[in-house]
């Protein structure tokens, strides 16, 4: 499938199968999509066009249209009645049947068939007309049954419904062929009507007024009052009009758009139409709430866009700024009203750059992000594309962006796994009885809901989030992750050490048996083996372990007694524990220690009278970066220690931030 794209404003042909195989599902790409206008890009040039004749050029061209249809009309009228075999035919043979006056040609301006000069259509045969018509085909028929049905007709004819009903058409119908809408006499009938019959000096004109020609005119009013409210008003706002242009609905919009700020719209050529594709939020065009996604646009500011090319378009409105006149086909879609829709924010598990995405529509509206971002998501209207504003960067931000949907994101990571498992070369040296008992990976369909082995945990995406501000009287839990010899430990004692009242330690739980010097409950929690192996069943370690044949480990419950103390419980905890602290309801804020380059880590470990080897230093900042890709989606800062003490200072500022600001947390912790 070749697929038409726009990138980067160029347009290019690429295969779309990718590469992959034929019976492997693929997310579908998109026509791309061109944005009209970049915060970067808007140009200086200013094209005005005057309102007035751009309204005249429009009422110029329906004019024509109108005097074109009366000659049409005119030319009909003119054509031989009997140039038909079938009207020659009935002009020889005698006359059948009986004539009705009503239709009798009315020699006048508009000729033999009794057309006014600026209708075109016949004189309105009026109810009396109607009544002698009926009365006269009465009595020539001889038939009793045709008789009886005339005789129906005319008593439905003299009742006062159908004659009130007869009126309105009529009024309606002369109205309908004039060449222009009604225009309201007065924009007042309705408040002189009921004036007059609050004052109650004349009953005659109460009654007047509420007859049902005076209600047919108030009636009047108000609709070509809401007509002429379609006529744009002021150019000072923004504003919209509908109008008939070359045969078809149109739709004129005025709207400002300043240099500073973008219209933020995006286009896509559809055959030769330029066609709205999407809305972006912040914009010129999402504040004025006047174009839509699907509208046709036909000319910007007197400039012809259809048959143009989106690269085109882009050039045009980059030149364009102040008062903008669009002239547009409204979209045929009936979209639900919009609905105010609720800001959610996330963090991002991912890094994100729209240069190196392949399937992003617009390019130039990607929004870069990295793994720990806080998102706000304003916009889901488009379930692959959300658009999102960065936390912090709002102001600086004058357009939403585009990031990927959390379901089309599964969807292409799952893709993109699956496809590097079928490109793994099989390790040389292997026999092939050995593969059969091989642990094979689970491979991951595209369709994540119509999969029920999928497991979402294995692709991280985004989590929903909402600030927190801890109580103070119950502190969040400190948990200090980081490889070894990279001073998580000497950190933590350092807290210890240096304000003991305000930090402290979880009381770990053993099965050794108690020392003389030690008691239970401050230095150790002393249970059995039979009720630690019960307790660790039950979920209620945050990590244990064993050491010389005794077992260890520090329980929730004793971080949480801790707490309540209102203490600040200090851990040092391996990656593989921060699952179970991350779904207790402790609330922890998690700090990775990071290590330095390998030359200032050997300094560091050099200075603590350690000598490590080259491959010793490369094993820690390895580790280190395995644990930043497997657990930083759970981080909440990082801290590179380079120097001691500086990294304790910045340690203490972050714990001391827990005081005075809200934090991210998932929302699921606050449920």
């Amino acid at each position: 499938m070749i697929t038409t794209s726009y990138m980067n404003g160029h347009v290019t042909e690429s295969d779309g199968r990718g590469g992959v195989e034929a019976n492997q599902e693929e997310p579908q790409l998109w026509h791309r999509e061109m944005a009209v206008d970049c915060p970067g890009d808007l140009g200086a040039r200013t094209l005005p066009v005057r309102r007035s004749a751009q309204l005249e050029r429009i009422r110029q061209h329906q004019e024509d249209l109108r005097r074109r249809k009366e000659e049409e009309g005119r030319n009909r009228q003119e054509l031989d009645l009997t140039a038909s075999i079938r009207l020659k035919k009935l002009s020889q043979n005698p006359k059948v049947g009986i004539d009705n006056p009503t239709f009798d040609p009315i020699e006048g301006p508009g000729g033999p068939l009794g057309l006014p000069p600026n209708l075109g259509a016949p004189t309105l045969l009026e109810l009396e007309e109607l009544l002698m018509s009926l009365k006269q085909v009465q009595h020539c028929l001889s038939d009793g049954q045709s008789q009886e049905d005339v005789e129906l007709v005319l008593q439905l004819v003299q009742k006062t419904d159908f004659q009130k009903a007869f009126n309105i058409h009529n009024a309606v119908a002369q109205y309908m062929n004039r060449p222009s809408p009604p225009f309201p006499h007065t924009d007042r009938a309705q408040g002189l009507a009921h004036e007059v019959s609050l004052m109650g000096a004349s009953r005659q004109i109460s009654s007047l007024l509420s007859l049902v020609h005076v209600q047919l005119l108030l009636a009047h009013d108000c609709v070509a009052e809401q007509e002429m409210q379609l006529e744009p008003l002021s150019p000072d706002g923004p504003c919209e009009a509908l109008t008939q242009w070359g045969g078809e609905t149109v739709k004129i919009v005025h709207m400002e758009k300043a240099r500073d700020i973008p219209l933020g719209a995006t286009v896509r050529n559809d055959m030769d139409s330029v066609v709205i594709s999407r809305i972006v939020k912040g914009g010129a065009a999402e504040r004025s709430g006047l174009l839509h996604e699907g509208d046709e646009v036909l000319e910007i500011n007197g400039v012809e866009i259809r048959g143009k090319d989106v690269n085109e378009v882009f050039d045009i409105l980059a030149e364009m700024h102040g008062t903008l006149t669009f002239i547009l086909i409204p979209s045929s879609q009936n979209k639900p009203p919009p609905i105010k829709e609720t800001v959610v924010h996330v963090k991002a598990h991912f890094d994100y750059d729209p240069s190196d995405d392949p399937y992003v529509p617009c390019r130039e509206l990607g929004l870069c992000f990295q793994k720990g971002d806080i998102l706000h998501i304003i916009s889901q209207d488009d379930p692959n594309w959300w658009q999102a504003y960065r936390d912090g960067d709002e102001d600086n931000q004058p357009l939403a962006g585009l990031v990927p949907g959390k379901s089309f994101q599964q969807q292409r990571e799952a893709m993109k796994q699956t496809i590097e498992e079928d490109k793994e070369p099989e390790k040389s040296g292997k026999l092939w009885c050995a593969k059969k008992n091989k642990k094979k990976r689970k491979k991951l369909l595209y369709n994540v809901k119509q999969n029920d082995d999928y497991d979402s945990e294995e692709i991280l995406t985004y989590e929903e989030m909402a600030l927190y501000h801890q109580p103070a009287n119950r502190k969040r839990p400190i948990a200090l992750i980081g490889p070894p010899n990279c001073g998580q430990n000497d950190l933590r004692q350092r807290l210890l050490s240096s304000q003991p009242d305000r930090f402290g330690g979880a009381v770990p739980h053993t099965t050794r048996n108690r020392r003389d010097v030690e008691v239970s409950g401050r230095d150790y929690h002393f249970v059995s083996r039979q009720a630690f192996d019960m307790d660790a069943t039950a979920g209620k370690f945050i990590e244990s372990g064993e050491f010389e044949k005794n077992l260890y480990g520090t329980s929730t419950d004793s971080v949480r007694q801790l707490i309540n103390t209102g203490k600040i419980c200090l851990l040092c905890l391996h990656t593989q524990s921060l699952k179970t602290l991350c779904s207790s309801d402790l609330k922890p804020y998690i700090i990775f220690i990071a290590p330095p380059s390998q030359e200032r880590l050997r300094a560091l470990l050099t200075k603590e009278s350690k000598n490590p080897k080259p491959e010793e230093l490369r094993d820690i900042i390895e580790k280190a970066r395995e644990m930043e890709q497997n657990f930083g989606h759970l981080f909440d800062a990082a801290i590179v220690n380079i120097d001691q003490d500086k990294a304790y200072q910045e340690l203490l500022r972050l714990i001391n931030k827990l005081d005075t600001e809200p934090q991210w947390v998932p929302t699921s912790w606050l449920r």
